[in-house]
């Protein structure tokens, strides 16, 4: 009767166990060959980069070794992670919501009205042709050393394509179904919200994607130009005592939020996309 109803050491049990046994193994290969080009790329650069810098002798202040900025990484840790990533952080995050909501908001003004496209498009891509480093000292002059001037810094980054890529997103709907959905007596928001909506979303997330990536830059434009504490300020004050390994190793938490930002960024994409089938 054991072996019958299929408890461990019967034959169903072991099939059981013997059938999870090649799904965990297919998922481990799968995720080794999605990530594994490019974790093996990274490993064969920091490897080289470590022996030119041994063998070449390059002074540390030049071009530290990795093992160097591993160090400083190590013996900051409290400073850059518990004083300075959380301020770069917020100032990232708060920025980047902004940018959301005025990118959106841009982006569905100039769709549903021509007239305000063609005098606000022109002005979007004015604001991309200024230098952000020509800009900041304005911003700075407006709000001073606070948080608010790094955040304007980082929607003035951020917002630009997340509102053009959901403007071409609105306006890539299928003809048919709009020319459809008018001939059935829809309204203009109806129609917005079933068809040219949910249509801009893969656009929309690409955009997304890449004002994440680059609010991160915005954040630390802000901070180099002032500020008490974030990853900009302590890279600053490192680079000005030419201490190398602690300018890197703040560059390379800066590099992990930026990653953080985009693979969050996809994640909700991922489940916005698949609520959307």
């Amino acid at each position: 009767m054991l072996g019958e109803t299929g408890q461990p050491g019967s034959k169903q049990g072991l099939l059981g166990q013997a059938g999870a046994r090649p799904g965990l193994l297919s998922q481990a290969w799968a995720t080794l060959t999605r990530h594994g080009p490019a974790a093996l790329l990274l490993a064969t650069l920091v490897a080289l980069w470590e022996f030119a810098c041994r063998w070449f002798a390059i002074p540390h202040f030049v071009l530290p070794r990795p093992s160097q900025v591993a160090v400083a990484l190590w013996q900051w840790r409290e400073p850059l992670v518990l004083e300075h990533l959380p301020v770069t952080a917020a100032e990232t995050l708060l920025g980047l919501g902004i940018s959301i909501i005025l990118g959106v908001a841009l982006a569905t003004a100039m769709h549903l009205s021509p007239t305000a496209g063609r005098a606000v498009y022109p002005l979007i891509v004015a604001s991309q042709t200024i230098p952000i480093i020509a800009l900041s000292p304005i911003f700075l002059f407006w709000f001073g050393y606070s948080m608010a001037q790094k955040v304007a810094v980082v929607v003035l980054v951020a917002f630009f394509p997340i509102a053009v890529a959901a403007r071409d997103g609105l306006r890539a709907a299928d003809p048919d179904l709009l020319d459809w959905m008018k001939a059935s007596g829809a309204s203009r928001w109806r129609v917005f919200r079933m068809a040219e909506a949910p249509a801009a979303l893969p656009s929309f997330f690409s955009g997304l994607k890449v004002g994440a990536s680059v609010s991160v830059i915005g954040a630390v434009l802000g901070e180099w130009l002032g500020g008490q504490s974030g990853l900009g300020v302590f890279g600053r004050r490192a680079a000005s005592n030419l201490k190398s390994p602690e300018l890197l190793a703040s560059v390379v938490l800066l590099a992990l939020l930026g990653i953080g930002l985009f693979l969050a960024a996809t994640l909700v994409e991922r489940v916005a996309l698949r609520y959307k089938k």
